[in-house]
């Protein structure tokens, strides 16, 4: 788009096109102009345009969407004068367009409530809106959108309004909630049974919960509460209206956490709550899952809430023990998904009993998670009809695992060895269905490892019959059999005589192992050849992954114990299978998918033999050099850093690994060094940083005595603002580790020239580093990777503080004070006590806690 702004016409005819061109390219095309013209400063006349214009529902959902958008990233760029008139135009076109559709009402709510958390000047908004349009009635659904939307959009993501700000929109909205529930209130009484409006206000309701800034006393009094349980209790209720019901119980429930100062509505909850269980028992015999699921949701937060006082008081007023009836209850539902909503209560309790380890308390919950664990037991069962193995990858096989983390942290309340022989005892005695049998197996394999293995004669019998499962025994009986012999690896290890029967290849002579591992090995070399001779006569790429992925399996679990001086003997081995590897990596260098399969399996030959692999470094290092300067496979990066970890100690090895790691590094950075080279290639980072970290670990000061350190520095400082969990953490432990070697005094020879080399690189970039970090933690960074930067700035104090501090008031003169809209940021004074915060930290989570509380101020 050029610097004109575009008629109408056209912006109509691309709207179109977005939405109903049959070409795809036409759409792209339409998305990639609208996209722009979005950004660009004539979005805000031309949406306000088409919103009076009101030609049709899409063009004014994109005008909506694009002010909703507008006020939420670039709200700067209006004067404050025009911020009234933005404000009335907004009012004026919900208003016009409140019949069009609900979604275009819901973008012009959220641009009106993110409009008024920016705007200062705009004083009591709450009070104004309702005072305009609470007296008319058609009004009341968009007042009521932008009165759920508002106190939403004070903790988005999206709005970087500042603590400070936001403290003050709190306050303001806490001073005006009483009127906001009375209206809804009135609302209710005037609209009857009208399921569309009861379903808004309940949102609005839930948002306000939300918020945390209801008057707990005000709303134990209410008439809203009363019609909440009341819709709840009726069997007729719609499934929306439930849902929506259910969502604003949680909300309250989820708003009184801390019951002692909420008490009166506490009380009310707590009893309204419980009435529901005849509610449920109804909703199961109409096999209605919606309404199950959503009262196991409110009997789950029910508990959640009053954990502490069901602890304190079990039996006892509102530590009522009828709340977890609620929840076995649920856990008897014959579908999975309905038990699996309470696992964090479970998980939470079992934690809270183990901290009190009071062998009393503990009786008074044991036959809770006795009878929670038969559930879990029969929920575990496979389909009577399943073939095969148990899959683990399904949403069965991933409840299952968290069934099994569960029992794990809850059978010291039961006891492991009392629960396990009650299982067994279970399978011994009677005769199961197959499908019985494997659950139960499943579950003794959650708890074996916790059973003392001392002279215990039930393992050894389970053990024993494990071993003796007949030949026709079902797969997935075998399998899970399999896997609980695997937990119970220390009886094993008292009861060898038992393990005959399974000659496992790691364990034989080392002189066999090799043999063995040859022929085990060519049945996929020969394959691969295979593959490849075909490939090169008919001119066809044939997909080796399958021969690649078996190669990795073999190796990766062939682990045998070598003697020092003895040749591990899978390392001729690997050197056969060395040049097949080498000719399929460079027949497939432009595929990533076969690439990274080809890279897995050296990773875990490498691994295998260890320093006997010595023989491949040179021919291996080259090839993956010499592929990566074309097709920069990030793989590649990680295979240098597995090589970095075996070889980097071996000082023959180490300039070697020097000239590898400065051959990768070229293409690496210019990669990254393209416009969002970095937000592009987050695996290339991830990766890289986890190389050079490798090098810190290994031999630092071969890294820091060469002329790569400062590109890498460099690049750690620009990858800094990426918000990318894994590539963000590789960055973050890479700048740690570095300035670490220069402050641990691991009493190595090297220490002294770390120290000095450490030196140098923070006196050419630690102002840069120190002022990117503090940036990047207030406008780039989620709160979630704030103590890895912490712990970097932890690292950089501690390496000289007296600079440090200087370094750090820098960064922080060179902070915005305040927002453009004229509301202050950041005080001087909390610039004055976070400096002091953190220079005079005496250890690194004190620093965690004043970032955390500071970068609050930009958000």
């Amino acid at each position: 788009m050029d610097g004109g702004k575009p008629n109408l016409a056209l912006v109509y005819q691309a709207v179109q096109a977005l939405y109903h061109d049959p070409d795809p390219a036409g759409k792209e095309r339409a998305s990639v102009w609208l996209g722009e013209l979005q950004r660009s400063m004539h979005a805000w006349e031309i949406s306000d345009q088409l919103l009076q214009l009101k030609q049709d529902v899409e063009s004014c959902y994109f005008a909506a969407q694009t002010m909703k958008m507008k006020i939420q990233t670039s709200f700067y760029e209006l004067p404050q004068e025009t911020h009234n008139a933005l404000r009335d135009s907004l009012l004026s076109h919900i208003q016009n367009l409140k019949d069009l559709s609900p979604i275009i009402v819901t973008q012009l709510a959220l641009a009106i409530a993110d409009l008024a958390l920016q705007m200062p000047s705009w004083k009591g908004c709450v009070h104004t809106l309702i005072e305009k349009y609470s007296n008319d009635v058609t009004s009341m659904p968009f007042l009521i959108e932008i009165l759920t939307v508002l106190p939403e959009e004070v903790h988005s993501r999206s709005l970087r309004i500042g603590a400070n700000r936001r403290t003050e929109i709190i306050e303001d909205l806490a001073y005006y909630s009483t009127t906001v529930i009375t209206l809804l209130m009135t609302c209710v009484e005037k609209s009857g049974n009208d399921e569309k409006m009861l379903i808004k206000v309940f949102r609005c309701l839930g948002s306000w919960f939300n918020l945390g800034v209801l008057d707990s006393n005000f709303m134990a009094n209410n008439q809203l509460l009363m019609v909440l349980f009341q819709v709840l209790q009726r069997d007729e209720t719609s499934t929306n209206l439930h849902e929506a019901a259910s969502d604003c119980v949680c909300s309250a429930l989820y708003a009184i956490e801390n019951v002692d100062t909420h008490m009166p509505l506490a009380v009310q909850l707590f009893q309204g709550v419980l009435t529901l269980e005849t509610a449920y028992h109804m909703a199961v015999a109409r096999e209605d899952l919606d309404k199950v699921l959503n009262y196991c949701r409110i009997f789950t937060e029910l508990c959640e809430t009053f954990l502490e006082i069901t602890v304190r008081s079990p039996g006892q007023g509102m530590g009522d023990l009828r709340t977890l009836e609620l929840l076995l209850i649920c856990a008897g539902h014959p579908q999975y998904e309905v038990v699996e909503i309470s696992f964090n209560f479970w998980y939470r309790l079992g934690e809270h009993l183990y901290k009190t380890n009071d062998p009393a308390l503990h009786g008074v919950f044991r036959p809770y998670i006795q009878r929670l664990l038969h559930s879990l037991a029969r929920h575990c069962q496979l389909d009577p009809d399943h073939e095969g193995i148990p899959e683990d990858t399904d949403d069965f096989g991933e409840f299952r695992m968290r069934v099994s983390d569960l029992v794990k942290d809850v059978i010291f309340l039961v006891g492991s060895m009392e629960c396990f022989s009650q299982l067994y005892s279970t399978l011994k005695e009677g005769n199961p269905p197959w499908e019985v049998t494997e659950a139960v197996l499943f579950i003794m394999a959650s708890i074996a490892k916790s059973v003392d293995p001392e002279n215990n004669p039930t393992l050894t019998e389970v053990l024993e019959q494990v071993v003796l499962l007949p030949q026709t025994v079902h797969m997935a009986v075998r399998y899970t059999s399999i896997e609980l012999v695997g937990e119970m690896s220390e009886v094993v290890d008292r009861n060898p005589r038992f393990l005959g029967t399974a000659l496992v290849l790691a364990r034989l002579p080392l002189e066999k192992i090799a043999e063995c591992l040859s022929d085990l090995c060519s049945v996929q070399v020969m394959a691969l050849k295979k593959l490849l001779a075909q490939d090169s006569s008919n001119g066809k790429s044939s997909d080796p992954t399958v021969w690649l992925d078996r190669l990795a399996v073999i190796f990766r679990h062939t682990n045998p114990i070598v003697e020092n001086g003895q040749t591990h003997p899978c390392q001729k081995v690997i050197q056969e299978i060395w040049p097949v590897l080498s000719e399929t990596l460079n027949t497939h260098q432009a595929d990533n998918r076969i690439v990274e399969r080809c890279c897995r399996c050296l990773r875990f030959a490498v691994r295998c033999v260890g320093k006997g692999s010595a023989s491949l470094l040179q021919p291996l290092v080259t090839q993956m050099v010499n592929v990566y300067q074309v097709y920069p496979h990030s793989c590649f990066l990680y295979l240098g850093s597995i090589l970095v970890d075996e070889y980097g100690m071996e000082e023959g090895c180490r300039q070697g690994l020097l000239d590898m790691l400065q051959a990768l590094c070229m293409p690496t950075f210019q990669l990254l060094e393209q416009p969002n080279g970095l937000r592009n290639h987050p695996d290339t980072v991830d990766d890289l940083f986890r190389l050079v970290t490798r090098f810190v670990q290994r031999s630092p000061v071969t890294l820091l005595s060469s002329s790569i350190i400062i590109h890498i520095i460099q690049c750690a400082i620009a990858a800094t603002t990426l918000d990318h969990r894994d590539a963000n953490c590789s960055v973050m432990k890479f700048v740690r580790d570095l300035i670490h070697t220069g402050v641990s005094n691991d009493h190595e020879d090297d220490f002294e020239v770390r120290k000095r080399l450490i030196g140098q690189a923070m006196e050419q970039h630690g102002q840069q580093l120190v002022t990117q970090l503090i940036h990047s933690c207030c406008f780039c960074l989620p709160s979630y990777t704030l103590p890895d930067v912490a712990e970097v700035l932890w690292e950089i104090m501690i390496f000289d503080r007296p600079t440090f501090c200087r370094w750090l008031e820098a960064a922080l003169k060179g902070l915005p004070k305040e927002m453009s809209v004229g509301a202050v940021t950041v005080t001087h004074k909390q610039l004055t006590d976070f400096h002091k915060q953190v220079t005079s930290a005496e250890e690194c989570k004190q620093v965690c806690w004043a970032v955390r509380e500071f970068t609050r101020l930009y958000r």
